[in-house]
């Protein structure tokens, strides 16, 4: 299936040939058969010549109702473009032209009606000038077809020029996550919530779970053109019965998406693609995308580019067709593609005309999205509709952006980090009891994920060894502590359970940190109770517990290792985490080992 939306001044024929085409009126209102003119939305199908499926979305030509047209508009991906012969080229021709110029459509075609109405000159004169407005927009030349409803003239011949359409339609993606632009809801008994739309990208099937605003909505029918389905492919006219949301909850202009597929985008950065100047903007207009109206407030950034700040959040991607629409002026103020979402603050003087001149030019490729951020999680890239993010190398690269564990790094802050990681480092040495940096240390300095830290250790030509981070020529030592370290060290040598009282410790300058050191470095043991012992005390200690005949006691094992209760007791609660000695019963032990 394909789909296309009708474009128009008001009263130019355009449902009148979509009921010609399809047999269906497209008008559902009984005031727009009252007033004889489209006020809303209309849908209605057709089979083509060649059998394909083709839907219309049926747009409202007035002005007063621009918002809904663009609605229609928005997520259709050709148009057919209708202009009398009687009345010719009018207002709402133009501004019509000039969305469908601001979204980028590029498949398209243009049906002359009434051309029983008009002369044959006539007709080449409206032909004239709609070769003249389509000529500088998206659209090029599009073919043009005469018409008309009341004789049939030129019908058949449209049937194959919609058929022609279809067949240069690029060929839309079932792959990749759905976002779904509704631009209806109500309520069926039975059938429970109900909401249509045109689905472009990806697909929907019963069962699927989708996010709406925040909501999970579970898919119990699908329809696409009133015939029940397992499952929509794009691009197509889709129902869908929903649960777990109420009709309140789904109004024109909500997405439903594939769950974790897409950023909430509350601030964008966009450059202008047509229409009028940035800096000629009311403060707030409203922007159009998909079946959404948002207004935004706008901060030119140059007459190109600006930045926007929306009153709601709506999921955009990178490369996002979008509308300005100033609606205090009653016109299309410009068309805009989206360059960044959620796009770093600006507030240093000059920072707008700065940020200006780093978007010249942008296309949605990682490395430049991520030159906005320094680092950023895969995850939020792809969901940002960055592209590229698969062929990125994995390892850190001075040059070009790299994913790793996760994140994609910018080459600057790739070399950024990995140059104060060093200094890092450095300054660290200096301190003779370090035994190197820790990688919590160095995220928290670097301000970067700690994940990322052994990575830009290797990079910077650093080492990680045992959880610490150190300079190739690292050396390990005590400095001025060693001296006092080799006294403890000979003491207990001869009497390997006579650690020392904590004045001693003071009087050599041992503090806690430089016991803490020696000990890392396998030097010395500390247990609770402020107690050094030699490292090889718990063996040494367990070789006098085996002479003992049976379960002893803490009495006999001080005797045995010819010590102090201040170090028998942590000594055998050491043996006992160990699992070296196990008590059986509240006063004695035994060897387990």
């Amino acid at each position: 299936m394909r789909v296309v939306a009708t474009a128009g001044h008001v009263d130019h024929g355009k449902s009148a040939l979509v009921r010609a085409l399809t047999g269906t009126d497209p008008d559902r209102l009984e005031e727009e058969h009252r007033r004889g003119l489209t006020i809303d939305l209309g849908y209605a199908g057709m089979r083509l010549p060649s059998g394909q499926p083709l839907a219309f979305v049926d747009v409202p030509g007035h002005r007063r109702f621009i918002g809904n047209m663009l609605a229609g508009l928005g997520p259709a991906p050709a148009v057919v473009f209708v202009v009398a012969a009687d009345q010719g080229w009018q207002a709402q021709s133009s501004e019509h032209l000039e969305a469908i110029d601001a979204l980028g459509l590029s498949d398209g075609l243009v049906a002359i009606t009434r051309a029983d109405l008009a002369t044959d000159e006539r007709i080449a004169q409206v032909r004239a000038d709609i070769e003249a407005a389509f000529a500088p927009t998206s659209l090029g030349r599009p073919p043009v077809v005469v018409t008309s409803t009341r004789t049939g003239q030129g019908l058949d011949t449209l049937r194959t020029s919609l058929d022609d359409l279809v067949a240069r339609m690029p060929t839309p993606s079932t792959e990749g996550p759905v976002r779904f632009w509704i631009d209806r809801s109500f309520t069926i008994a039975g059938a429970g919530t109900v909401v249509t739309g045109t689905l472009a990208a990806g697909e929907i099937g019963l069962g699927d779970r989708l996010d709406i605003d925040g909501r999970e909505a579970t898919v119990r029918s699908v329809q696409v053109l009133g015939a029940a389905t397992d499952r929509a492919a794009p691009v197509s006219r889709v129902a869908l019965g929903l649960r777990g949301v109420s009709v309140d909850d789904v109004p024109r202009g909500t997405a439903a998406l594939t769950p974790d597929s897409h950023l909430l985008a509350t601030v964008i950065d966009v450059c202008r693609t047509g229409g009028r100047a940035w800096s000629d903007a009311a403060p707030e207009i409203t922007l159009h995308v998909g079946t959404a109206a948002v207004p935004v407030r706008v901060r030119p950034l140059d007459d190109d580019h600006a930045r926007l700040r929306l009153d709601t959040p709506v999921p955009l991607r990178l490369g996002d067709r979008v509308i300005l629409r100033d609606p205090s002026a009653g016109r299309i103020h410009c068309g805009a593609t989206v360059l960044a979402i959620d796009p770093p603050e600006l507030s240093r003087r000059g920072a707008a005309r700065r940020r200006a001149r780093d978007l010249q030019g942008r296309g949605t490729s990682v490395g430049e999205i991520v030159a906005d951020h320094g680092a950023a999680p895969l995850e939020r890239l792809r969901r940002e509709g960055a592209t590229g993010l698969d062929t990125l190398p994995t390892t850190l690269d001075d040059n070009h952006a790299a994913r790793v564990h996760g994140w994609v790094i910018a080459p600057e802050r790739t070399r950024d980090w990995a140059a104060r990681l060093q200094e890092l480092v450095a300054q660290d040495a200096t301190d003779p009891l370090s035994d190197g940096l820790s990688p919590a240390r160095a995220a928290h300095a670097l301000h970067a994920p700690e994940q990322l830290v052994p990575a830009l250790a290797a990079h910077a030509g650093l080492t990680l060894v045992d959880g610490r981070i150190r300079s190739a020529d690292h050396r390990t030592g005590l400095g001025a502590h060693e001296a006092a370290v080799n006294v403890i060290r000979e003491r207990l040598r001869d009497k390997p359970f006579d650690a020392p009282e904590a004045d001693e410790l003071a009087e050599l300058g041992l503090d806690a940190r430089a016991l803490a050191t020696a000990e890392r470095r396998g030097l010395l043991l500390r247990l609770p109770g402020g107690i050094v012992l030699l490292p090889d005390a718990p063996a040494r200690a367990m070789r006098a517990l085996a002479a003992l005949d049976g379960p002893f006691t803490a009495s006999q094992a001080k005797a045995a290792w010819q010590t102090s209760r201040r170090v028998a007791i942590p000594l055998l609660e050491h043996l006992d985490e160990r699992r070296w000695t196990r008590r059986v019963d509240p006063t004695h032990r035994v060897v387990v080992r």
